[in-house]
């Protein structure tokens, strides 16, 4: 709600601010407004369609049939950032739908129009307005009290855009903008955006020979030898961390029955983005709606409660923490396909806790400090969010509130400070987001924590208690990289390839500097990999700067030095990546640099 909106109902007060997180994005509300008040102004007949903000700023979608040019965005730029200067009123209003028909009618906005039809069909009674100057939109708001609250509004780019995402439908013009409080702020994100650039994981993953993609299969990564294997030593480190903290690791079919989603309730709430199969046997003159079947899983909770209710279960075993890596598959829509962040096949460090209402508090405990182990292991800072019940749920509310309340309570209990994310919840329980920050500064949901008391119903788990009666568990979805493929496309660009040494899919290179040195380059890779370390040959027999610097290029830890003096005194001298002297250790025995380097190659957890 903005201030000019009349309080009709009781509720708790509290006030945004420029401080405020949600601050920031009130003000690209008002940038989107203000751009295409702009753009309407200095290119009359344009309509305007929507304008949300999005995580870096906002976008609005116009219907225009000259394509915008580089020097039209400058020049809209420029106009709005006057009419920031202008610091003209918001001012909001509400009309019926006659009203609003016949004023946007005589715009002539016919997108407007088919909104305003909708919105009304959906129940509304009335629809809010809010103006600046001689501009008018319908919106929800809220709104800032006027445009000069606006700091800086910079333009980005224009794209194609179908009219609500169908390519059936008329194509428009998409103006992508963001917005900030003041030029300083602007300036640093921009600088931010360049160091991103550089370090974008799909540019990366080709140079460092990591992964690729092939149109035969849409969102489904092919990794290298190289990817493959900074893919599996992530693999090895959760695998060993959760075999450490009382985890059991199972597999469990890809391929599930409709029967198993209706039961857990994704079938109608998450059906769209399923891959679903048609039952070669059904009636072909069915929908395929109708026809289908069986689905591939888009996630593993289902397939773990059919697990824990195959056996008959007992208190002592409780908490049960059953752990798995399997292959999930989700229906994305081709064109939110993004690298390794957004893909339709992906595996996750998945895991599910079934346990008493009584264990909830210090499992929440016990997980919270080994999400922090973790990404203290990579330099990833944190911060908690709390996330109550969304709009599309299952469950009654008495569930929700006893779920709800168990794990605000288990969360206060860790002294985590935590921030509350109203109505962003799982759709069967509340849950606790961990948003970590890398190295330049840029926010990534990742780990989760989640508290379902609606599957152990739905699925009727249970477990014997001390008492000899059938009791009802809670489960725990958790899961800390989230999705493999997601969390290496972060880390690429966390460490702009640079990969710590226990993590490198290659650790060291061993240069020889002619062909009478090859036999000392075996010996010491032989030893090298006798240590567990990743190690490779330069056979090229090139110059030794060329190889230096190709290792270099490659982002390989450590190039080892191999000449005479090394043959000759057993040892190497190597070079850690990166320029300058200090990059160059001089000779050292190969005893010693084992021991240095096969510490650095240690799983930090």
């Amino acid at each position: 709600m903005d201030l000019s909106k009349p309080l009709d109902h009781d509720g708790q007060l509290s006030i945004f601010t420029t401080k405020s997180p949600e601050g920031l994005d009130l003000v690209r509300h008002d940038a989107a407004h203000i751009v295409a008040s702009v753009v309407q102004r200095l290119y009359p007949g344009t309509q305007v369609t929507i304008g949300p903000t999005t995580d870096d700023g906002f976008y609005y979608d116009f219907a225009r049939d000259k394509p915008f040019t580089p020097e039209d965005l400058e020049a809209i730029e420029r106009a709005a950032n006057e009419e920031i200067r202008k610091d003209l009123p918001f001012s909001r209003s509400e009309v019926t739908r006659e009203e609003a028909l016949a004023l946007f009618g005589e715009l002539g906005e016919k997108f407007k129009l088919e909104i305003i039809e909708d919105i009304f069909a959906k129940g509304a009674r009335s629809l809010s307005l809010y103006r600046h100057g001689d501009w008018v939109d319908f919106c929800l708001g809220p709104h800032g009290p006027s445009t000069g609250r606006v700091g800086v509004i910079k333009l980005l780019s224009v794209a194609g855009a179908y009219w609500r995402g169908d390519h059936r439908n008329a194509q428009l013009q998409r103006i992508y903008g963001t917005a900030f409080f003041t030029q300083k702020e602007l300036d640093a994100w921009v600088t931010q955006q360049e160091e991103a650039r550089k370090r974008d994981h799909r540019k990366l993953g080709k140079e460092l020979d990591l992964f690729a993609f092939h149109p035969a299969a849409p969102g489904a990564v092919f990794w290298t030898a190289n990817g493959t294997m900074l893919f599996t030593t992530l693999q090895a480190a959760m695998r060993r961390m959760c075999l450490a903290n009382g985890y059991i690791e199972i597999k469990t079919p890809l391929l599930y029955n409709k029967m198993l989603w209706e039961k857990s309730g994704h079938w109608g709430k998450y059906r769209e983005n399923m891959f679903l199969i048609l039952d070669p046997e059904a009636d072909p003159t069915l929908p395929e709606e109708e026809r289908a079947s069986i689905s591939l899983k888009p996630m593993n909770c289902p397939s773990h409660h059919l697990f824990y209710e195959m056996k008959r279960r007992s208190y002592r075993e409780l908490p049960l923490r059953l752990h798995t890596q399997d292959v999930l598959h989700r229906n994305e829509a081709t064109g939110v396909l993004s690298g390794l962040t957004r893909v339709r096949q992906f595996q996750q460090d998945d895991a599910h806790i079934y346990l008493m209402e009584s264990q909830i508090a210090d499992e929440v405990a016990r997980l919270t400090k080994l999400i922090a182990k973790v990404y203290d292991a990579f330099g990833l800072s944190f911060v908690a969010k709390f996330a109550t019940r969304p709009e599309q749920k299952i469950g009654d509310d008495a569930l929700w509130d006893k779920a709800e309340a168990a794990l605000r309570d288990a969360l206060e209990q860790t002294g985590l400070a935590y921030e509350l994310k109203p109505g962003d919840g799982a759709f069967y329980g509340p849950k606790i987001d961990f948003d970590v920050a890398d190295s330049i500064g840029r926010k990534w949901q990742l780990g989760t924590i989640q508290l379902d008391y609606n599957a152990p119903e739905r699925f009727d788990l249970g477990y014997i208690g001390s008492d000899n009666a059938s009791h009802r568990p809670v489960v725990i979805h958790r899961a800390i990289y989230g999705s493999f493929e997601r969390f290496i496309g972060i880390l690429i660009e966390h460490y702009a390839g640079n990969f710590p040494v226990w993590l490198a899919p290659e650790q060291a290179r061993l240069l020889p500097v002619s062909e009478r040195h090859h036999a000392w380059a075996e010996e010491v890779a032989g030893k090298m990999r006798e240590a567990g370390l990743r190690v490779e040959i330069d056979r090229s027999h090139g110059k030794l700067g060329a190889m230096i610097r190709d290792a270099q290029l490659a982002k390989i830890p450590y190039a080892l030095v191999l000449g005479d003096k090394e043959v000759e005194a057993r040892g190497v001298s190597p070079r850690k990546h990166g320029t300058g002297k200090e990059a160059d250790l001089g000779l050292m025995p190969l005893e010693a640099f084992l021991t240095q380097i096969t510490a650095e190659a240690e799983i930090p957890y």
